[in-house]
């Protein structure tokens, strides 16, 4: 691995102004963009169809081995990076922020983190039609209604493969009251997470106490508010002690801990090890 001292983000190129990007991918061309194999965010929504070959994909320290049909969003604050790849048909749509309906990106939100999805035959032939059409509208640089009909097709695939997801999840009107304030309270951690470390400040957030919001989350999840609040931000910080050269005290501060002797405890406490002793152990 090579680190750096922060986590590379990648950004759509200039060549690129709309904020859409779609293409299908051979084992050939995969491998020449060698920055795949290196850990990294996006600055923006990913979302792939696999149709044939194997894949070994690392995100956020799981590994998924995928050879089956198969579709994955990744969010643009995950960190990941390509294992293996072998005789793959892959398609995939890259898409800025802004060029996504706000009722698309809500959903996204509320049932992220995503993992790899196995598709059946028939998903699998409207999803790859669904690629095909947007490659082709894709390529309609002269269309007077070029950047309009190249986002609508587009948001129509992703409209589709969000819908495939919430096949295997529940809808918000089938959700109790408990799940409901549950999905809510993980919505609000992942957007402020780095600010924001005491339940009570999510309980205000979503206008119920404390005591409910705690009553709430254990039922669903069977952990405490604070449990899920330290989960995070030790997510973010092995993020950055295995993927960037930020020194510990760094990364307590980015991660909104002024007292870093605090941090290091409450680090060691979750993990078993000290932060310094995981990036050492991570990275032999």
């Amino acid at each position: 691995m090579q680190h750096k001292k922060d986590i590379p983000v990648r950004t759509l190129p200039k060549e690129f102004g709309n904020g859409i990007a779609i293409a299908k991918v051979s084992p050939d061309t995969f491998w020449e963009d060698e920055e795949t194999t290196q850990a990294h965010r996006h600055d923006y929504h990913f979302f792939v169809l696999q149709k044939s070959g194997i894949t070994v994909m690392e995100i956020d320290f799981k590994q998924y081995r995928t050879d089956k049909p198969t579709i994955l969003y990744q969010s643009p604050n995950q960190v990941h990076r390509a294992l293996k790849v072998e005789n793959i048909e892959m398609f995939m749509l890259i898409m800025s922020n802004e060029n996504i309906p706000a009722d698309y990106l809500n959903i996204l939100q509320s049932i992220s983190p995503l993992e790899p999805l196995e598709i059946g035959l028939e998903d699998l032939d409207i999803i790859e039609k669904s690629y095909k059409l947007c490659i082709e509208f894709y390529g309609r640089t002269t269309d007077k209604l070029y950047s309009s009909s190249l986002r609508d097709s587009c948001n129509a695939l992703i409209a589709l493969m969000i819908s495939m997801y919430l096949k295997y999840s529940k809808t918000a009107e089938s959700l109790s009251r408990f799940e409901r304030i549950n999905r809510a309270f993980f919505l609000s951690l992942e957007q402020n997470f780095q600010n924001l470390k005491r339940p009570a400040e999510y309980a205000a957030k979503l206008n119920i106490s404390v005591s409910y919001l705690n009553e709430c989350v254990k039922n669903v999840s069977g952990f405490s508010v604070s449990y899920h609040i330290q989960q995070r931000v030790i997510l973010e910080a092995k993020r950055l002690l295995y993927h960037s050269d930020k020194s510990v005290k760094e990364i307590a501060f980015e991660l909104g801990y002024e007292d870093y002797p605090y941090f290091s405890r409450l680090f060691t406490k979750i993990c078993g090890m000290s932060a310094k002793t995981f990036r050492s152990k991570n990275r032999d």
